[in-house]
């Protein structure tokens, strides 16, 4: 299963060893190649996936090619992606049912459908679960130190590019619907650029990011960062370059069995987080949601 090499310091986990597939991982995550990353992060948030899928589905799902798994099987210790799928297999295997976090006598729930589910229904039924995992990942401290950072902020920027400007849109409509004024950055224009440079230590900064985040996302962050800015990360990789310059991390799970990824639980995460804000004054804020359906 294994092999010892030269540039592997150390050997991968045993299948029934104290480490899980997915704590080596993240232990060594910062000596992989930026396209093992990409492979990397999707082992670690979907150990599910990555067990019983091929190379190939594994590879479109992380946006990489399948060679680049097997090399990234191959740094890691194995033989190939066989003998890490089979690693990834005994992890999964040895969860409790429901998650980490499932209660020792919990029952699992009835599935939504029948065996014989048609592709819509697959569908439906993965954003079930994926709204669940998100909801269990979750830190409440973290999601109650968001709430606050956006309700007490002077300032809030939303960057999102491509998929994820729709979000950060969508973000600003419920937070201006309470009266919170945010902008956000969606493309390197010269307009958005302008608003980068307005970053200081009032500015509440949130990324949003699937996957590898878009340079200009890191460049903000990290411009974050070094003005001293608070900053949230919502992200469905928690090895991102964004999470991990965040000072607050959401992550949201994305499983999709479609070609593209599922962002009905981020929709959720959203939504909570702007109700979350909403609640710390909801007789006030039902004032300034009627005067601003009024205008």
């Amino acid at each position: 299963m294994k092999r010892a090499t030269a540039t592997t310091p150390t050997a991968p986990p045993p299948p029934h060893g104290h480490q899980a597939l997915s704590d080596y991982i993240t232990a060594r995550f910062d000596e992989f190649s930026r396209s093992q990353k990409d492979v990397a992060q999707y082992i670690v948030d979907h150990l599910d996936e990555a067990a019983f899928q091929t190379a190939e589905e594994l590879a479109r799902r992380a946006s990489t090619s399948s060679s680049t798994v097997v090399r990234f099987s191959q740094a890691l210790g194995f033989e190939g992606f066989p003998e890490l799928q089979q690693a990834a297999r005994d992890e999964y295997r040895r969860r409790p049912a429901g998650g980490a976090d499932a209660a020792p006598n919990a029952v699992a729930a009835a599935p939504l459908f029948s065996l014989d589910q048609t592709e819509y229904e697959t569908a439906l039924a993965t954003d079930h679960v994926n709204v669940e995992e998100t909801a269990r990942k979750l830190s409440r401290s973290d999601v109650e130190a968001a709430i606050e950072a956006i309700a007490t902020a002077d300032k809030v920027l939303i960057a999102g590019t491509d998929q994820m400007a729709f979000f950060a849109s969508y973000l600003r409509h419920l937070l201006s619907l309470l009266d919170i004024r945010a902008e956000v950055v969606a493309s390197p224009s010269q307009e958005a650029l302008g608003r980068l440079s307005r970053i200081d230590e009032s500015t509440l900064v949130i990324g949003l990011s699937a996957g590898r985040p878009h340079p200009l996302i890191a460049r903000t962050m990290k411009l974050a960062r070094h003005r001293r800015s608070p900053t949230i990360a919502i992200t469905d990789a928690t090895l991102s370059e964004v999470a991990r310059l965040a000072r607050t991390r959401l992550y949201y799970s994305s499983n999709s069995p479609a070609y593209v990824r599922s962002h009905t639980a981020l929709l959720s995460l959203i939504q909570a987080l702007a109700y979350g804000v909403y609640s710390r004054d909801a007789q006030q804020y039902d004032m300034r949601i009627k005067a601003y359906r009024l205008k």
